[in-house]
């Protein structure tokens, strides 16, 4: 393989992105899973099954998921560190916690995209919208 001129990648390196997404992503989304593997059982049983969520309804770019889910590790670290019992992060209602959460990322949220594509659909079917 040959180097890589100064800004560019190679062109396997290209192709292999293509199919797997940015490497670096990839790198991002590692430290983040050693990051939470480090957590107590229980802070790690809840950031998985908060991690799950937010990757449902969260943003849809790469880089805004992990952006999200590296604070969300932030957050876990210090609770874990300070003692924090899970309750106090998330409350009572941890779906409450998640939208709360979520509402700090709007970039690339699919969801969000969804419901402008509605609200123009039917103000262009209305009438309201040119």
């Amino acid at each position: 393989m040959t180097t890589e001129p100064s800004g560019q990648k190679s062109r396997y390196r290209q192709y292999l992105e293509i199919v797997t997404g940015p490497l670096e992503d990839k790198k991002r989304y590692r430290q983040y899973k050693a990051r939470t593997e480090q957590l107590p059982a229980n802070y790690r049983t809840a950031i998985d099954a908060l991690q799950r969520y937010l990757e449902f309804f969260g943003p849809g770019k790469a880089d805004s998921l992990l952006a999200m889910l590296e604070d969300l590790a932030d957050l876990f670290e210090q609770s874990a560190a300070g003692g924090t019992p899970i309750r106090e992060v998330v409350g009572q209602d941890p779906v409450e916690f998640a939208e709360a959460f979520l509402r700090n990322y709007p970039e690339g949220q699919w969801i969000s995209r969804e419901r402008e594509r509605l609200t123009d659909a039917i103000d262009r079917a209305t009438g309201d919208r040119p």
